[in-house]
């Protein structure tokens, strides 16, 4: 059986005149479709790199990203990417910025009507619809964060790509856009991959934790799978043994490698 999303032997390196910089080195993955896979690692082990390689905005070295055992080899809206800035046009309303997604995927295959149905589906889908006809300055920046999201949904994407998504926002609206994801995940079936530095916030969310060795020429050094039943509540989880094993799992492996790099200094 083919796998919906492989990462084949991958290496990605940056060249700055005589000198080369490798950032990634073997990077063998599959990922199954719905599956939600979380990406952490320490800072400048090159997560957000694998992630623009998943996207297509940057070329592998060598290997190859396979998805649906086609090669990616640039961006394209079946991978959506929802950065931890939002990237909304400021000068646009809400309704506006998913408009030009909408458009630019579908300007050929949907008519105004069903563009517009369309458009106010995926608002509803992140509860943004009543605020479809304000602009970035006045809204927060959870609602923002939202909107990006549902921006990238209306794309209708193979993959959903979140790199640190929640990063910027304070404590209780990251636990509501989480609670928000978990949703949109249980609805849709999607396939994301997220990068985060946040071990809780990758627990309670993934089927797998992908944990990278530190950089330069960072792998692999180990998949955790979290057998947690959907839906999942994170007032229950937080004494659920099953989650305390894989939070400490994770710790662990990243408190090793810290270790690690603070001995070779």
């Amino acid at each position: 059986m083919t796998a919906y999303l492989k990462l084949d032997r991958i290496d990605k390196s940056f060249a700055r005149g005589s000198q080369v910089s490798e950032v990634l080195k073997d990077i063998r993955l599959t990922i199954d479709k719905g599956e939600f896979v979380s990406i952490i690692g320490h800072s400048g082990c090159g997560k957000s790199t694998l992630l623009n390689l998943i996207a297509g905005l940057t070329k592998v070295s060598k290997g190859a990203v396979l998805l649906e055992d086609k090669e990616v080899d640039s961006p394209g809206p079946e991978r959506a990417v929802v950065f931890q800035n939002h990237s909304l046009l400021p000068w646009l309303t809400v309704y506006e910025n998913i408009n030009l997604a909408v458009s630019k995927v579908f300007g050929r295959t949907k008519v105004r009507a069903e563009r517009h149905e369309w458009i106010m589906r995926n608002l509803d889908l992140v509860q943004m619809a009543h605020a479809r006809d304000k602009r970035p300055a006045e809204i927060s920046g959870g609602m923002k964060q939202r909107v990006g999201i549902a921006r990238a949904l209306a794309m209708e994407p193979k993959i959903l790509l979140l790199d640190e998504p929640f990063g910027a926002l304070d404590a209780l609206t990251r636990a509501h856009l989480q609670d928000a994801v978990m949703d949109i995940h249980a609805r849709l079936g999607s396939t994301m991959i997220m990068i985060t530095h946040d071990v809780d916030e990758a627990v309670l969310l993934s089927d797998r934790i992908v944990m990278m060795t530190n950089g330069p020429a960072a792998t692999i050094g180990e998949v955790l799978s979290v057998p947690l039943a959907r839906p999942r509540r994170r007032i229950e989880l937080a004494s659920d043994r099953t989650f305390l094993r894989c939070r400490e799992a994770v710790l662990k492996f990243l408190y090793e490698r810290h270790r690690f790099v603070e001995a070779a200094e």
